[in-house]
């Protein structure tokens, strides 16, 4: 079965492409279960655990991010070498992802049909 890829690699709040990718996610999520989800770059700050959006009057759409073990999204992947780049290495992640390095992120992208970046 062909798999499809999402990578974030955009910062959240900045612009609505964690939120436009997500939303995407989800609504595809209905329609199949091969989704594959990447965070590289400052994309890995999507899942920052604790963020405060509100006080930049920005909506806070990550909390949603939990939804996604609802939608049976199971391979989601945070590189760690952008987390540990932006002295994000031990901070908490709002759902569960495996911290995968650049080179082994990219092995996952190879085994995707189609990749959506957001």
């Amino acid at each position: 079965m062909e798999k499809l890829g999402f990578v974030f690699s955009s910062a959240p709040h900045g612009s609505a492409s964690g939120r436009e990718g997500l939303d995407a996610v989800l609504a595809t999520s209905n329609y199949s279960e091969n989704l594959v989800l990447m965070f590289l770059g400052d994309g890995v700050m999507q899942l920052v655990a604790n963020q405060s959006p509100d006080a930049i009057l920005c909506r806070d759409y990550i909390s949603t991010f939990k939804m996604l073990s609802l939608c049976d999204v199971e391979e989601i992947y945070v590189c760690k070498d952008s987390l540990t780049e932006r002295g994000l290495g031990e901070v908490p992640l709002i759902i569960d992802a495996q911290k995968l390095s650049a080179e082994e992120i990219r092995g996952h992208l190879l085994g995707c049909t189609k990749v959506l970046n957001f």
